[in-house]
């Protein structure tokens, strides 16, 4: 997956809009993140703390959460070389959260 790839998917998502600041980009609903750009291939994607644990258990290859992100409702995914189809899931699950969809 590339980061045009997850603008493409996030533009089909209902109110959500894309930025950029200090050059990188990211998604949220009506102001509340569903994912945003770390750098050139990886993104934080906001995720209930189960949903964080089925991702990490599901596709270790994909999605780790650094110390950093360890309290907060958030998953890093690695766009180059994680599995596309469970990064689409898990940014369709963002847009859910945030919506209340």
């Amino acid at each position: 997956m590339r980061l045009d790839d997850l603008s493409r998917l996030a533009s089909q998502l209902e109110g959500v809009s894309e930025r950029r600041r200090g050059g990188l980009l990211d998604w949220r609903y009506h102001g509340r993140l569903v994912a945003r750009q770390l750098d050139g291939t990886h993104v934080v994607i906001r995720a209930t703390f189960d949903f964080r644990d089925l991702l990490l258990q599901s596709f270790p290859e994909t999605f780790s959460v650094p110390a950093r992100f360890a309290k907060h409702m958030m998953i890093v995914a690695d766009l180059e070389q994680g599995n596309a189809d469970a990064i689409e899931d898990a940014v369709i699950g963002a847009w859910e959260l945030q919506s209340g969809g």
